[in-house]
């Protein structure tokens, strides 16, 4: 699998997907970005991390980040493989002291959580990458054909958009077409 190596971006609420977030994950080369919806608790722990904020008490991701040391495993790099009923999946790389390496299975949310606690790279299958990413100035001209054409994810970086632009007649009807998206899954 060719692999493309990504850095969080930015972190914010879904306007598509209640109660929800979006973390966007850029290439620093081609600045290609791809959002990712995940859930509240993952995007604290991310965002706690990010803002190098220590609760008083572990979080899981760290729970498991010291158990990973504690048992002298290595966590080398979280890989986005693919799709699985509509979310990102994601396999972590780690290795044993004997130098033993295997991947385990991770939602891609908590798969970034735990490998940017260790600094090690978050990945994507390319061709994963470029079927999903987008650049910045392509979104300008994203709008094409019907809106039930594009993914969630397009709908939901369209939606931000015209929320910012103060949009809001085009935003219900973007709003629209991801509740009727969002029943018929």
């Amino acid at each position: 699998m060719e692999k493309v190596e990504l850095q969080v971006s930015a972190l914010s609420n879904s306007e598509s997907s209640p109660g929800n977030f979006v973390l966007v994950l850029e290439e620093e080369k081609s600045q290609k970005r791809l959002p990712i919806i995940i859930g509240s608790f993952e995007a604290q722990a991310i965002a706690l991390f990010l803002e190098k904020l220590m609760p008083p008490r572990p979080l899981t991701h760290d729970l498991f980040i010291q158990t990973l040391k504690n048992a002298g495993i290595q966590l080398l790099e979280a890989t986005i493989y693919g799709k699985v009923n509509g979310a990102f999946a994601a396999h972590l790389v780690l290795k044993d002291k004997s130098g033993n390496q295997w991947n385990e299975d991770a939602r891609s949310s908590d798969a970034i959580a735990l490998a940017i606690r260790v600094a090690a790279p978050v990945f994507i299958d390319k061709t994963l990458f470029e079927q999903f990413a987008f650049k910045e100035e392509d979104r300008k001209g994203m709008l094409r054909g019907s809106l039930r054409e594009y993914s969630m994810e397009e709908l939901e970086i369209l939606l931000t958009d015209f929320l910012e632009k103060e949009d809001y007649e085009g935003a219900a009807k973007i709003r629209d077409i991801v509740l009727q998206k969002r029943n018929t899954q």
